[in-house]
């Protein structure tokens, strides 16, 4: 069951860990992203990049989950796009190559009508690396410590 917050909404109050798995009730985890996290799309570009460059790709996601969920409707799928680079991401990390292959591969296939971008981002560059990570995963594996590369702008 579903941990519930007061108003009766779905809530995972368990900890998680660096990569975003929910861990039991009680363990000590690393903080996560508020549930009501607000912020402008230059700044959320700035810190998903800053939990990127940290080795938090579901931190990031979760960042850029915030905004694709306020997006107006033109930007919502850049948005949705960009979360699916950072859980791809994640799911390198949790050693899910066919779900990070999956995601990527998905991802650029949604960002890439928004090139040129808004907000400094630079979705050809994104879309070409998240590609390129899914080659390489396909080609020769990938270990879950590797180099991820993806940086969101120029």
């Amino acid at each position: 069951m579903r941990d519930r917050d007061q108003d009766g909404r779905a809530r995972n109050a368990r900890p998680r860990d660096a990569y975003g798995r929910p861990l039991p009730h009680g363990a000590a985890g690393v903080p996560t992203m508020p549930d009501d996290l607000s912020m402008p799309p230059g700044a959320a570009v700035a810190e998903a990049q800053r939990l990127l460059d940290a080795d938090r790709p579901f931190h990031a996601h979760e960042v850029l989950e915030a905004v694709w969920k306020s997006a107006p409707d033109e930007e919502r799928e850049l948005w949705r796009g960009l979360a699916q680079v950072a859980v791809g991401l994640t799911h390198v990390r949790r050693g899910n190559t066919k779900g990070a292959r999956a995601l990527l591969n998905r991802a650029a296939d949604r960002i890439e009508p928004f090139a040129p971008a808004p907000y400094g981002l630079d979705v050809a560059g994104v879309a070409r690396d998240a590609r390129r990570l899914a080659e390489r995963i396909e080609g020769e594996g990938l270990e879950p410590a590797a180099d991820l590369g993806i940086r969101l702008t120029g």
